[in-house]
């Protein structure tokens, strides 16, 4: 079992993976097996919806069986509540979907957390309430163009990309500096309601390879 990390550890392996996975669906059950299965292809932090039935077990059950170096987080949290109740199933890391105020009550206790923001004032604001990192929520809006505006006036904000990010737009963000991308329904499809897991590993090692293999051919060229 993992240990706690800290807002640093835990954004520094964020941006050596690139990827980090949310699962939500109707069965926590089925919730707590998809985020294992990605896990176990790769993926290194999975946060499982607390929309999702029985997250908070699936939490439980996920911190228990993950493989060495994974951290399990919950995603939707918006009251100090929330995080008080992912804290004691194990929750390593918070997810908020906006400015709520889970952000300053995780930042209190130390736990991680990556704070939900679309504008430019939000993202700032977000960081002023002690966020970790911000989540580009939903990035789909206005894209990796959208993303690289919005780093211009804030070079030092860590943004991951999330909503509507899938194996084709991800290098797109990368590109335009996001440091990581969260992958919601383009990896886990129905698996977070009982669909079929092995679509799930495969679109898991795509993505896992796709990450390790970004840069790689551009670092290796000689200098000019």
């Amino acid at each position: 079992m993992a240990s706690e990390p800290t807002p640093e550890h835990l954004l520094a392996g964020i941006r050596e993976t690139r990827l980090v996975a949310i699962v939500r669906g109707t069965d926590g059950g089925a919730a707590a097996r998809a985020a294992l299965a990605a896990m176990e292809e790769g993926f290194r932090y999975v946060e499982i919806a607390l929309t999702t039935p029985d997250a908070l077990a699936a939490i439980r059950t996920v911190r228990a069986a993950a493989p060495a170096g994974c951290f399990v987080g919950a995603g939707t949290v918006l009251t100090a509540a929330d995080v008080a109740e992912v804290a004691e199933a194990g929750g390593q890391f918070m997810v908020t979907p906006s400015l709520a105020s889970s952000i300053q009550e995780s930042a209190r206790l130390g736990i991680p957390v990556l704070a939900g923001a679309l504008t430019p004032s939000e993202a700032y604001e977000a960081m002023n309430r002690g966020a970790t990192a911000v989540k580009l929520f939903p990035a789909s809006i206005g894209g990796p163009g959208y993303l690289k505006a919005l780093r211009d006036p804030f070079p030092g904000i860590p943004f991951i990309a999330v909503g509507g990010v899938g194996l084709d737009q991800a290098a797109g963000y990368w590109d335009a500096g996001a440091v990581a991308v969260g992958l919601g329904g383009p990896l886990f499809g129905d698996a977070g309601s009982g669909g079929d897991l092995a679509p799930v590993r495969e679109r898991a090692r795509a993505f896992v390879g796709l990450a390790a293999g970004y840069g790689r051919d551009s670092a290796a060229e000689p200098a000019r």
